[in-house]
């Protein structure tokens, strides 16, 4: 089969920009998702469902039923195929019979025959993943059937960009304790910051191999362990926020090498003791720049970071 890679569109990049923002690739386990997926394999009489999201070199599965696993590689993705017209529903009947899917190993292996996907777009126009149903038998689903896997795949990008604010919210909180303690402990130097972002990947892996519980011992030492890295007498703060594998932290100041170059370690010592990436973004002030921008910055960069850590996470 042709990889499909070749073939992707010029705004590749900027739609992997959009999955990332939506900070959701990983995640743990939510029950509004699981809800979605049994509500699309019932209402179309298939036995497996998914909500599909498409990332740098993977399918990654936010939620599935009928499916084993939580992943396969993206150039063995229908999903792959069905994000490039964002605005249609895409249904083969028999995958069989469809050349670009003939001799896909991974649709063999399920038995799959029959694809239906609606992609899941963000208000911007990017095409993220999609909700998608697969049945062993060759069939086509009624007007009713792919009116209500649009519908579903409109729920669940509300629901995406739902969690996105809700995020959104938690870091403005997080950068502003970080400021005024900063501002309050070094007057001197206010104004002159650094922000990290450190992301741990995988999330929904790691608590699958180590339980609820010991996921979040693992949160708690590692929050300790990136503390012991700061500089308190500046204004230095960390944070994770809630219910996730992400670490915000305010510097002090702009140059942040030393307190850098600690982070970095502690992020590779979680990726020999746990086995998953401590990936990490940061910026330093500029002139005159407010502090949404430079946790902007941040953010690209450690978007940045997962370019170059595909093979990793």
């Amino acid at each position: 089969m042709a990889d499909p890679h070749s073939h992707l569109p010029g705004d590749e990049a900027e739609r992997q920009r959009a999955l990332d923002a939506l900070h959701i690739v990983g995640s743990l386990p939510e029950p509004a998702y699981e809800d979605i997926v049994r509500v699309a394999a019932a209402v179309c009489g298939t036995p497996m469902a998914l909500v599909t999201l498409i990332d740098r070199d993977r399918q990654w599965f936010k939620a599935r039923t009928g499916v084993e696993g939580s992943q396969t590689d993206r150039n063995v993705a229908v999903c792959d195929h069905a994000i490039r017209q964002p605005e249609d529903l895409m249904e083969i009947g028999d995958l069989q019979l469809d050349s670009r899917f003939a001799e896909n190993p991974v649709l063999k292996e399920m038995g799959a025959r029959f694809y239906a996907g609606m992609p899941l777009v963000t208000g911007d126009g990017a095409a993220v993943g999609s909700v998608c149903v697969v049945d062993l038998n060759p069939r086509e689903l009624n007007d009713t059937q792919r009116d209500a896997l649009k519908a579903l795949a409109r729920l669940t990008m509300a629901l995406m960009e739902a969690r996105s604010r809700e995020r959104e919210q938690a870091v403005a909180e997080i950068l502003n304790q970080g400021l005024e303690l900063e501002a309050s402990n070094a007057p001197e130097s206010a104004g002159e910051y650094s922000v990290v972002i450190m992301e741990l990947q995988d999330l929904d892996a790691l608590s699958a191999r180590l339980g609820e519980r010991g996921l979040a011992k693992q949160l708690q030492a590692l929050d300790l362990r990136l503390e012991q890295c700061l500089q308190p007498a500046r204004g230095d703060s960390i944070n994770r926020v809630t219910g996730s594998g992400e670490f915000i932290a305010v510097l002090g100041t702009e140059q942040a090498a030393d307190t850098l170059t600690a982070l970095h370690e502690v992020a590779e010592e979680i990726r020999h003791t746990l086995g998953t990436p401590l990936l990490m973004g940061s910026a330093g002030t500029r002139t005159g720049e407010p502090t949404s921008a430079v946790f902007l910055r941040a953010d690209q960069a450690l978007s940045a970071a997962k370019d170059t850590h595909p093979a990793e996470r």
